[in-house]
């Protein structure tokens, strides 16, 4: 009986234009795809993750610090990824200069780079201790 209810209900929803989990998978891996093609800093962010990624594996982080360090890099992408979407949502609404318009970019970027001061925050936290301890370990 379960079955046949979600079977009814998807077909509803397909009636209604909504779109199932594989197409709402490539909806988001486009909008993946929209950033990186278009926002530099994104695919700067990308390539510090990656850094951060091969820094993380020489340097023999431990689990508790890899979830750390995977949570910060995903918290910081998908913030300019929300900083790109409200740039693109203000910009539809107005290309005048409006205050408004212009405090919502700037919080929005404004997020991203407090986001990103914490992750170097936390970075030192994680990787200086091991990096010291390298050093002095000669």
């Amino acid at each position: 009986m379960k079955l046949l209810g979600r079977l009814k209900i998807r077909k509803i929803l397909k009636r209604q234009g909504k779109s199932g989990f594989f197409e709402s998978v490539g909806h988001a891996l486009d909008g993946i795809n929209y950033t990186a093609e278009r926002e530099r800093n994104f695919r700067i962010e990308i390539f510090v993750a990656i850094m951060v990624t091969i820094a993380s594996f020489i340097l023999k982080v431990s689990l508790m610090e890899w979830c750390i360090l995977v949570l910060v890099m995903g918290m910081i992408l998908a913030l300019e990824m929300v900083n790109t979407a409200m740039e693109r949502c203000v910009d539809l609404v107005t290309k005048d200069y409006k205050e408004l318009a212009k405090a919502a970019k700037d919080v929005s970027a404004g997020a991203v780079f407090m986001m990103s001061m914490f992750s170097v925050i936390i970075g030192i936290i994680i990787f200086l201790p091991k990096i010291l301890e390298m050093l002095g370990g000669r």
